[in-house]
Order: structure tokens, then sequence, then C-alpha cells
């Protein structure tokens, strides 16, 4: 009897302990136990743009045609304390970070924010941007690269989602024949996609463009 009842006292007592720890490190974490390590991703703030590699045959004729390592991008917003990518794939949508990084070559990626984003990024503002890019979730994507909303492609999305949400303009537009077609691997994509009819004169913006933007800095660079 009396075994059970010292076994039924350290139960208790350990039941206890457990509680009152859990509670002190809600409460005092920080103090008692030290602060929580600090990651790479927590740098991450809402409106920032993040570029990986893609690996598909796309990707490729992208990355030839822009001279860049960067095939993909999106944008980062926050939801209910989550970092999301919203981001034009088959269809537009929010993708959690972390599993947006992982979809990249290798892992890596880069961020870029706006170097003047403290004034001109207001809460508002954010809230504008992330009200005009929900028009656009589960849209399709654009795999024929025109000016149009009907459907999107990546650094579009981001850039319409700057240009008409917060009245800034991250770059200035392109050509598609400003871009370096002569490559045949980027010859065979435009002649599956276009045939004979290739839209020279679309515009268009890339997401080697946004990266390189003069009013952007690097903020995270894994490459």
């Amino acid at each position: 009897m009396k075994k059970t009842k010292y076994i039924f006292a350290i139960i208790t007592f350990l039941m206890s302990f457990g509680c009152a720890l859990f509670i002190a490190n809600s409460m005092f974490g920080n103090i008692l136990f030290g602060a929580r390590p600090v990651t790479v991703l927590d740098k991450i703030q809402e409106g920032d743009m993040i570029f990986q590699t893609s690996q598909s045959k796309q990707s490729e004729a992208i990355r030839i045609a822009t001279n860049s390592k960067f095939s993909h991008c999106g944008i980062v917003f926050i939801e209910k304390g989550e970092k999301y990518v919203f981001e034009a794939v088959q269809p537009v949508k929010y993708t959690p970070l972390k599993t947006w990084i992982t979809r990249g070559k290798e892992n890596h990626f880069l961020v870029t924010r706006l170097k003047n984003a403290s004034r001109l990024l207001s809460s508002v503002t954010l809230q504008k941007m992330k009200n005009y890019a929900k028009g656009f979730n589960n849209k399709d994507y654009d795999h024929y690269f025109e000016w149009s909303d009907d459907k999107i492609y990546c650094s579009e999305l981001i850039w319409k989602i700057y240009k008409n949400g917060a009245g800034i303009e991250l770059c200035t537009l392109q050509k598609l024949k400003d871009f370096n077609l002569e490559d045949t691997r980027v010859q065979a994509i435009l002649a599956e996609r276009y045939g004979n009819k290739i839209p020279l004169e679309e515009n268009v913006v890339a997401p080697s463009n946004l990266e390189q933007s003069k009013i952007v800095k690097t903020i995270i660079d894994t490459y």
C-alpha cells in the first residue's frame, strides 16, 4: 500500500513539475532558457521576393534566354502567422515557404527586398498588395507569356502585384525579342509554343529583371 502511495506521489510531482515547466517556458522562455535560435528564414519579411532555379525543360530555356541562373520566383506573404510564397504555377497558389525552397535545385534560393521597404511597404500597402493578389489565386499558368490577366506567369505576377497593389514599378518591361533567343534549346521551346508566329513584340518581364532591379537589395543568397 505504501509503495502505491509513493508511486502516486512521484507521478503527481512529475506531472506538476512538467506543467510548471511548460508554463514557465511559455511565459518566460527567453529569460529562463535563452532565445530561440534565429534561422536564415527568420530574416524573410512580407513583401520580399524569392528566386530559385527550377528543374524543368522550360527552366533551362528561361535561364539561357535571360542569361541568369534564376527561372522561377514568388512573393512572400504571411497568413495566420505562417510564411507563404505566392507563386504562378499551375494553378497560381500559396505555397508554404519551406516547401517552396525544397523544390529548387539543391534547395538554393535568393531573397530580395525594396531598398526602402520600411517606408514604402506599410501594413496598409501590404494589405492592398495582398488584396490585389487574391484576384490571381487559382488562375492558370501562362505558358505563352502573354501580357494579360487571363493567365499569368511567375515574374509577371510579382511585377503586377507591386505595380497595381503598391504603385511601385520594379523594373522596365522588355520585349520578347530583347532576350537571347538564338540558342537551339530556346528555339525548341519557342517553336513548341508558337510555331512560326513568335510574338517578338510582346511585353515580358523575367525573374532576372526583378532580381537585378535597381530599387531592390539582396537579403539572403544561398547559392
